[in-house]
Parts: C-alpha cells; structure tokens; sequence
C-alpha cells in the first residue's frame, strides 16, 4: 500500500483514495552478518546480492514495476530497520501478536 499509484496498477487506488490515509506498507529486506565478520566476507556476500539484485531488478523494470537498491548503506539500512521497529510494535504489542 503506497501513496503513489503503481505503473503496474494504474487503476488501483492508493491508501489515501481508498480511505486509510497514512497507511503505507512497503516491502524491504536486508542482509546482516554477525559482529565481527571479515571484511573480504562481507564484499563477497555484498557482490554476490547485487549481482543478483542486478538481474531481478532488470526483470522488475521490464515487467513494469519498481525496485530499489541501497546497496553498501549500514547504517541506512539500520534507520529503516529502527524505523519499521518503532512503526510496528506498538502496534503488534496492542494486538497481542506473538512468534509461532
């Protein structure tokens, strides 16, 4: 849920049309390693994610839809993660979620 309408989905409305407003969902993910790993591990693992990065977002742009990389950003990637965690709990505390 954006709050711009999708190329893909032009019809579609965005949260705001459809009467959530301020309720943007979006999909991310990350890569952690444990403290302490070698650098030469962590360029390895990083070229290896962006090469496949690269051809998943060559498909995405083909078909259409949106794609974003932030490749080598720690601590970008530490705010947003912050962020989701400050969004979210609160909410999943009220609602009594728990692991399975």
């Amino acid at each position: 849920m954006t709050k711009n309408h999708l190329a893909a989905a032009p019809d579609v409305p965005t949260v705001d049309e459809a009467g959530l407003s301020g309720f943007y969902l979006s999909n991310w993910n990350g890569l952690w390693a444990p403290n302490g790993t070698h650098k030469n591990v962590i360029a390895a693992l990083n070229a290896a994610v962006v090469r496949s990065i690269q051809c998943s977002a060559r498909a995405l742009l083909i078909s259409g839809r949106s794609f974003r990389c932030l490749r080598n950003r720690r601590r970008r990637l530490g705010a947003l993660q912050k962020a989701e965690i400050e969004k979210w709990w609160p909410i999943i505390k009220a609602a009594g979620i728990k692991a399975e």
